[in-house]
């Protein structure tokens, strides 16, 4: 008989969470104008809002934190992470800044420009953001399999090459400052990117002299993916693939609050030393000094090590099976998701979920807000209010997937936990069909709307 898997940790320290009565969540979410950011963490039961930065660290990460050197210049634990990123991603130049928008931010200062094009697959909401403020353009590029909830394409996050391939050739190459793929492709469902495709990707990249640039906050569990996935990887080490497929990158952006398993801290790495330099005065201007870059020495430390404990094989079965152990307890509910499930969320299709609110009152968002009110579990919306608004007409955009995330945090969370969400969300699908209206715009940011709007119900 095979055996099941089971965590590769114990529980050494615990903390409380209180549930909610119904009143106390409904007179809560009214006061946060409907957006869940709003809700304050003791307001809520299992929160699955994001999987960033809200992971338990391990004994050895906190072991960590207490060796930090807090040197403003030159800190021993610079060196260290310095080491854990070229040893495990294969770059010799990087730069901290204290998480990945943060990394984005000071990249793109050197890179994007008015008017450029910026090609990618499913370009998440910080990287979209910046190119968009910079007045450049995103591109989606992704294959369109990605956009079928049912298709159980094994690879999802892929880049279309023929897509690709039309910017590429209709555009200046002056104008493309780089390709961006995001692995895992977190806006498609925390879908895969194939290893071939990122060899094809960069051999037409390289076809018209463009930069390849790895959105890498789930890299560990795009590797994963590929040993399971792809043949020719199943007996590779996770630490084998993953140096590959940076193999194929010129630069990487890092959000390490994902899979290096920490609760702030992100990197630039890059091959080209004079990029790096360009780079290292934006560093200096928003982030902190070169060795810092907006981190103390106690997160560098916990980092360096969290990258090693993310890259180990049978941590990420444990964490990516809980994913999966939720999105089979939903489809056996016959709830609509995103199928194959995805590394660190399983996503809801709002759409079919309530086909009876209109996309005008955003879907997902109004199923996001039944979720918690049902018994207190927070998720996330993914679609047109993230999409936000055409930056040229001011209209709102409508994106093909239209998504309600719960994103698990790693090593946070019992499947107890997890029966209790399925539940949850299984009692809301009961009476779907009772949901008919969802919310309006009261008032929201000019860009990255979604984080601060405030919503009423119609």
């Amino acid at each position: 008989m095979k055996l099941p898997y089971a965590e590769s940790y114990k529980i050494k320290m615990v903390e409380t969470i209180k549930k909610s009565t119904r009143e106390e969540r409904e007179r809560w979410i009214k006061e946060a104008r409907y957006n869940l950011f709003n809700l304050r963490s003791d307001q809520v039961f299992i929160d699955l809002l994001t999987d960033s930065g809200t992971g338990a660290m391990s004994d050895k990460q906190w072991s960590e934190i207490m060796l930090g050197d807090e040197s403003y210049a030159g800190a021993s634990s610079y060196y260290k992470m310095k080491e854990a990123i070229k040893e495990i991603c294969g770059f010799a130049y990087f730069l901290p800044t204290h998480q990945g928008r943060a990394a984005e931010n000071v990249l793109f200062s050197v890179l994007v420009k008015d008017g450029d094009i910026v090609p990618g697959n499913s370009h998440f909401d910080t990287t979209k953001g910046h190119i968009e403020f910079r007045k450049a353009t995103a591109v989606d590029c992704t294959i369109d399999q990605a956009f079928n909830t049912k298709n159980e394409c094994p690879f999802k996050g892929n880049i279309d090459l023929n897509k690709l391939e039309e910017v590429l050739k209709n555009n200046p190459k002056e104008k493309i400052p780089f390709i961006v793929v995001t692995v895992t492709c977190n806006s498609s469902g925390g879908q895969p990117v194939s290893m071939q495709n990122l060899k094809d990707v960069k051999k037409l990249a390289g076809k018209y002299g463009i930069k390849v640039i790895f959105d890498s906050a789930r890299f560990a569990e795009n590797a994963y993916f590929i040993k399971k996935r792809e043949k020719g990887y199943e007996d590779k080490t996770i630490r084998e693939i993953v140096r590959e497929m940076f193999s194929y990158a010129d630069t990487m952006t890092m959000s390490c609050k994902k899979d290096a398993i920490v609760n702030m801290g992100g990197f630039i790495g890059f091959r080209d030393e004079e990029l790096f330099k360009k780079a290292v005065v934006y560093n200096i201007m928003f982030e902190g000094y070169i060795t810092y870059g907006g981190m103390s020495g106690r997160d560098m430390n916990a980092l360096a090590q969290g990258l090693k404990e993310g890259t180990e094989f049978d941590y990420l079965e444990s964490r990516i099976e809980q994913v999966a152990y939720l999105g089979k307890k939903l489809t056996d509910f016959g709830i609509p998701v995103i199928l194959p499930y995805g590394g660190h969320a399983i996503f809801v299709d709002a759409k079919r979920f309530l086909p009876k609110v209109p996309k005008e009152e955003f879907p997902a968002q109004m199923l996001a807000i039944e979720l918690y009110l049902e018994s207190g579990v927070r998720g996330v919306e993914i679609g047109a209010l993230m999409a936000d608004r055409d930056p040229v007409t001011r209209e709102n955009r409508f994106p093909e997937l239209e998504l309600m995330r719960m994103a698990i945090p790693r090593r946070v969370y019992t499947n107890n936990h997890m029966d209790y969400v399925a539940v949850t969300l299984a009692n809301v699908y009961e009476r779907r069909n009772e949901i008919k209206r969802g919310v309006k715009i009261i008032k929201e940011a000019p860009i990255l709307r979604h984080f601060t709007v405030e919503l009423d119900r119609i």
